[in-house]
């Protein structure tokens, strides 16, 4: 199990918070409401369970290497980790751009920053 801080079990990230199934992407897909930067795309769709949850899509032609895919996904699960107390019960896909590998994890933490305030006010 993740956890942000040690003790602090509000900052997880369990199974039940990750988009699994193809079924739940798609869910998103059809009627999403987006949040773009440019290099992230956020599109979230609201679900009937209490908490948000989230799946990552980092496309090989978007991003080359593996390595950049793996520390992007890892930055964008703890950004969500410390945002989902302050996020509506929404499933959220965050989709890389082109571009996305290039950007150190400062500036993806910023990004993100970004997106979550206008996912926020847009879902509301």
């Amino acid at each position: 199990m993740f956890t942000a801080t040690v003790n602090n079990p509000q900052n997880t990230f369990p199974r039940e918070s990750r988009l699994l199934a193809p079924r739940q992407f798609a869910f998103v897909f059809e009627k999403a409401i987006p949040a773009v930067s440019p290099s992230i795309t956020l599109l979230a769709r609201h679900n009937d369970i209490s908490h948000p949850r989230l799946g990552i899509t980092v496309a090989k032609k978007k991003v080359k290497l593996a390595v950049q895919r793996n520390r992007i996904k890892r930055c964008i699960r703890e950004s969500f980790r410390l945002h989902a107390h302050t996020l509506p019960n929404v499933d959220i896909i965050v989709v890389g751009k082109q571009g996305l590998g290039k950007l150190d994890n400062a500036s993806i933490h910023a990004q993100l920053e970004r997106l979550w305030g206008r996912l926020i006010k847009r879902c509301q």
